[in-house]
């Protein structure tokens, strides 16, 4: 069958070109693209304390570093890779996260993002 044969056949000719992604062609088929994984769904509360979470980390990174410092920032990282990850901070970890900001207090008290902070992890561990 030549070119023209096969068109009339209702069998044009296929040109693909510069595909990205994931793409099926033909009938029954099924196509999975998961180069990552999806990101997390969070609730409204914790994409909240999240946005304050970097927001705190960004000051804290202005101010000169301390053993204060560093171990609030050190809460606030592990804080922020857990919602990223797995979509929100568990019990353990908002409680730990709000003894840092106690333990860091004269600190904190210094920061709006801090306060912020500290009444996003009251109103999620319902105190």
């Amino acid at each position: 069958m030549g070119m023209a044969d096969e068109q009339a056949a209702g069998r044009g000719s296929i040109n693909i070109s510069g595909v990205s992604g994931a793409f099926a062609i033909g009938d029954g088929n099924n196509v999975v693209n998961q180069p990552g994984a999806a990101a997390p769904r969070r609730d409204p509360a914790q994409e909240e304390l999240l946005r304050q979470v970097r927001e705190l980390r960004a000051d804290l990174g202005r101010l000169v570093a301390s053993s204060q410092t560093a171990g609030l920032d050190t809460e606030l990282a592990v804080a922020q890779a857990e919602i990223e990850e797995s979509g929100r901070a568990g019990q353990s970890r908002l409680t730990r996260l709000r003894q840092a900001l106690t333990d860091a207090g004269a600190l904190t008290g210094l920061l709006a993002s801090a306060g912020a902070v500290a009444e996003s992890v009251a109103a999620l561990l319902g105190n």
